[in-house]
């Protein structure tokens, strides 16, 4: 008997469950050999939670600053002790922490999205299929590592607020929503659903005029927990602190044309930090099943479907929107406005393209037998389209990164520690060609640094050291004095690229870097993945070459 005509809800269920397990494990069969994301994540994320975690300062005082980082970075910049993702970090070794919080999202991902489909939007018995299939697709997405649950999460915060709008009290409901604060970001994605949600008990007030209190309190609730979660970023916003580089971004550049053309960017392929990977499979059946349903009459599914279909494209419209020049003014004289992402409400995309989905496939169901084998295929593209979205596919087969034990190279950093031989609090170091997250990992005390908060007048003292580069690359240039989230020792003939590897050709001819303002702050040695070959112009001089085979990296140690 054909799959698609089973009805067994237990098998689904047992099969998807396979399936996950199998999509989690070679994080745990791996390990430390395991390929995983780099962009967001062994650039920064991984390498702040063992800083944090061997700072001491993990419940820091507000104000308190980790002297490894940029001479005294904000205990404040590494977020909130209260985050689960921390906790992992702080009890497991990194990559066991890493898998585990992949398993912990994944998994109520799906049990997220199959609640929410089974008791609001596909509950008949013969749907299963579109129910289970659409969970695990959901769950397999290649969201952003240290997001946690702040956007998979989505379905089981709606499936939790649902159920108590439709008079649902029991406790589970109000524990989900009193939990997930725990294991998720409000800036990261929450803070744009409560808003969502806030709209909808709004219609309910104007449209039904139906004032449910048991509904308002629910959203009153999540959003006190994560208020007391992230209570070091409610300090920051209420008392006035150090200004942080943060106030100088400028993202309002975009004529409307450009807005345009984002738009559907992000409308048919979507953003790198809620990847839904909707465009090959998943978009030609909510079109189609748009198309249909405009040229029928329209019940309440397909009415809905229409709905999340406009408001998909709006998500992505307000996203592009915000970056267009017409801010700029507004947020020239509002502070909130740069430090503050409001583009993220395309945040939710990853639920409404998902339910959407869920959705268009209960339509075609509806039309019989042919376009059942339909969904049913359409159900299996979609996880096929998203397997080679797994890390271990997507970074270590087709991208080819370091594993997590090449990049950060411990043996390697390990000799480098030992050839110097001092207390590591005593000395600074930069890198080059390198991100410096493998330095901080590896317990040396750097001045450059990827943090999404740190002092503006730092960034203007670590400028002094780059600035004849910048002055070379207009694009460089912008991109730090403009955003500066990265405080690099950038380099003009290296542009933006930062793993040059061991068997990278690449070399500088002609660094010109302010070494005497570098030396003004304690820096003493500068780790590069290429050679100076004008080292001595600098007043560097090349101490030893590191070579390791565990390592990704050839590393030049230079003294100032």
């Amino acid at each position: 008997m054909s799959i698609f005509r089973l009805n067994n809800e237990k098998l689904y269920l047992t099969l998807a469950t396979i399936l996950l397990v199998l999509f989690i494990s070679p994080l745990f069969v791996l390990g430390e050999d395991a390929h995983i994301r780099v962009h967001d994540n062994l650039d920064s994320n991984l390498a702040w939670y063992k800083v944090l975690k061997e700072s001491g300062e993990t419940f820091g005082d507000i104000g308190a600053t980790i002297p490894q980082v940029i001479n005294g970075l904000p205990r404040d910049a590494f977020g909130t002790e209260w985050s689960g993702i921390v906790w992992l970090h702080l009890l497991f070794p990194t990559m066991t922490a890493y898998a585990v919080s992949q398993a912990i999202t994944r998994i109520f991902a799906f049990i997220g999205m199959y609640l929410l489909l089974k008791k609001h939007f596909i509950q008949a018995e013969n749907k299963a299929l579109i129910r289970i299939g659409v969970a695990l697709a959901f769950a397999f997405t290649p969201f952003w590592p240290s997001g946690m649950l702040s956007t998979l999460g989505h379905p089981l915060a709606l499936w939790a607020f649902l159920n108590i709008r439709s008079g649902d009290y029991r406790l589970r409901n109000w524990l989900t929503l009193l939990l997930l604060p725990l294991y998720a970001s409000i800036v990261l994605g929450f803070f744009f659903f409560l808003v969502a949600i806030s709209v909808v008990w709004l219609y309910d007030l104007i449209k039904k005029r139906m004032f449910n209190v048991p509904f308002l309190l629910s959203i009153a609730a999540m959003s006190a927990v994560f208020l007391l979660v992230e209570y070091r970023l409610v300090v920051s916003v209420l008392i006035e602190q150090e200004p942080m580089h943060r106030l100088e971004f400028i993202s309002s550049r975009h004529d409307m044309w450009h807005t345009i053309k984002l738009s559907f960017k992000n409308f048919l392929v979507g953003h790198t930090h809620v990847m839904t990977v909707h465009t090959v499979v998943i978009l030609p059946i909510l079109i189609l099943t748009l198309l249909l349903t405009l040229f029928r009459k329209k019940g309440r599914e397909e009415k809905f479907f229409i709905f999340l279909f406009l408001l998909n494209y709006c998500l992505s419209f307000w996203y592009a929107l915000w970056f267009n020049k017409i801010w700029a003014p507004l947020k020239d004289d509002i502070d909130l406005f740069v430090t503050f992402n409001f583009a993220r409400f395309h945040f939710l995309r990853p639920l409404v393209i998902y339910v959407s989905f869920a959705i268009a496939c209960s339509i075609l169901w509806k039309r019989g037998r042919k376009w059942r084998y339909i969904v049913g295929i359409a159900l299996m593209a979609q996880l096929a389209v998203l397997i080679p979205f797994n890390e271990e596919v997507h970074y270590g087969v087709h991208h080819e990164t370091p594993s997590f034990r090449e990049f950060f190279a411990e043996k390697q950093f390990e000799e480098i520690k030992d050839y110097i031989d001092r207390p590591q609090d005593s000395y600074r170091v930069a890198s080059i060609g390198l991100h410096p997250s493998i330095a901080q990992y590896n317990g040396f005390y750097t001045l450059d640094t990827y943090n999404n908060i740190y002092p503006l007048s730092y960034k203007y003292q670590f400028r002094e050291i780059i600035a004849p580069e910048l002055e070379k690359n207009s694009s460089l240039k912008r991109y730090y004095d403009e955003w500066g989230s990265r405080c690099y020792i950038f380099v003009d003939e290296l542009g933006k690229h930062y793993t040059f590897r061991k068997d990278s050709k690449k070399q500088i001819n002609n660094l010109e870097l302010n070494t005497q303002a570098f030396s003004d702050m304690g820096g003493e040695y500068i780790l590069s993945s290429v050679p100076i070959l004008n080292a001595d112009q600098n007043n560097l001089t090349l101490l030893k070459e590191f070579n390791h085979s565990e390592s990704a990296w050839k590393i030049y140690l230079y003294q100032a």
